[in-house]
């Protein structure tokens, strides 16, 4: 059974057509939010940008919200299939443990314990990052406004209350309760952000050694699973949490601030590119738009999903599914991670001779 299924907009699409695609085509690469989902995606990371990416000269920038930020960050770091090979093992392996009494652990103590792995997954190798010479990496956070301004017993479950409501009337009115900012690589002379902010209110700040860290975390702190992250180097004071909630799946404006086709490669979990984590029940807001015209998106066939354990792509709720179990959980992630090799494969072979009737609309 094939793995892979390749989507494409207008613009990408055409592109194929008339010359195929090539590593110094590619503009951008986005980072999904999603948190376990992105083990799937490990090995097509190992061979982009372990492989393909390594034949241009051409700059790439790369934008992640939670899972993705880690992923790209790590795509910078100077050996990268090393790095991505740890990361999935450090990602597959987390755990934490129960305090007496409790079903599951605090917010505090995720918050602790992450930023622990953080620090020893990029301790010493910041600059690395920051200084990589084709990549201009882009984390994407959530700052909180109004009564998300800071973490409150009552005021938080309201506020995210408020901006739900909100989003449904229109995903641009949630910005009176959240703001997008964007810590950006490149020294303090930033580079314009590979994508339009007509569509919501964002801010970009510069990235760099001492807001490095809790920009990556902020980045990963998904609401009431984690604290946020307050008062950032050399960002504006506040509250700051994942970047998937304004920019779930990054449905963004992409544009491409260098000459050639633009194309934006987009290795994710399924077709559909969700706004924020606040649409993921609003279909209407599931469907392709013309911000996604240069897109390429590689994914999983829903039906080989079905053949990975629990006959899906791993998740957080098998933290529930498996709770003290932390062996089965290992294994069955392990599993879906290895057997994701075959997506890359395909798409390597693809490339080859990239065929045009394989790419569906996205």
């Amino acid at each position: 059974m094939k793995a892979l299924r390749l989507y494409a907009g207008p613009q990408a699409l055409a592109h194929i057509q008339s010359h195929g695609l090539a590593p110094a085509d590619v503009a951008a690469i986005p980072g999904a939010a999603g948190g376990p989902k992105g083990l799937i995606l490990g090995a097509l990371d190992r061979f982009l940008f372990g492989d393909w990416l390594t034949r241009s000269t051409e700059s790439v920038d790369l934008v992640g919200a939670s899972i993705g930020a880690w992923r790209m960050a790590t795509a910078c770091l100077s050996n990268s299939v090393q790095a991505f090979e740890r990361l999935e093992r450090d990602y597959i392996a987390q755990h934490y443990e129960l305090e007496p009494g409790r079903k599951r652990p605090t917010a505090e103590q995720v918050s602790r314990e992450f930023g622990a792995s953080l620090s020893s997954f990029y301790g010493g190798r910041i600059a690395e990052v920051l200084s990589h010479p084709r990549y201009r990496l882009h984390v994407m956070t959530s700052r909180g406004i109004g009564m998300l301004a800071r973490e409150h017993r009552w005021l938080m479950p309201l506020g995210y209350a408020g901006a739900y409501a909100t989003n449904v009337v229109s995903r641009g009115l949630m910005d009176a309760w959240l703001e997008r900012v964007v810590f950006s690589s490149g020294g303090d002379q930033l580079h314009p952000l590979p994508f339009g902010t007509t569509d919501y209110r964002t801010r970009q700040v510069a990235l760099n050694e001492a807001n490095f860290m809790p920009a990556v975390q902020a980045s990963c702190s998904i609401p009431f699973v984690l604290q946020a992250v307050h008062n950032i180097p050399g960002a504006p004071r506040g509250a700051y949490w994942d970047g998937g909630i304004t920019d779930y799946h990054l449905h963004l404006d992409y544009r491409s601030p260098r000459p050639g086709p633009g194309i934006v490669l987009y290795p994710h979990f399924q077709r559909q590119v969700v706004p924020g984590w606040l649409d993921k029940a609003l279909k209407w807001r599931h469907k392709s738009t013309p911000f996604l015209d240069h897109m390429l998106l590689l994914a999983p066939n829903p039906e080989w999903v079905k053949t990975l354990p629990n006959a899906k792509l791993p998740d957080r709720t098998d933290f529930t599914r498996y709770a003290s179990d932390l062996p089965a959980r290992i294994q069955a992630w392990t599993t879906a991670a290895r057997a994701a090799q075959q997506l890359a494969d395909e798409f390597a072979h693809w490339l080859e001779r990239p065929d045009p009737a394989q790419v569906q609309a996205l």
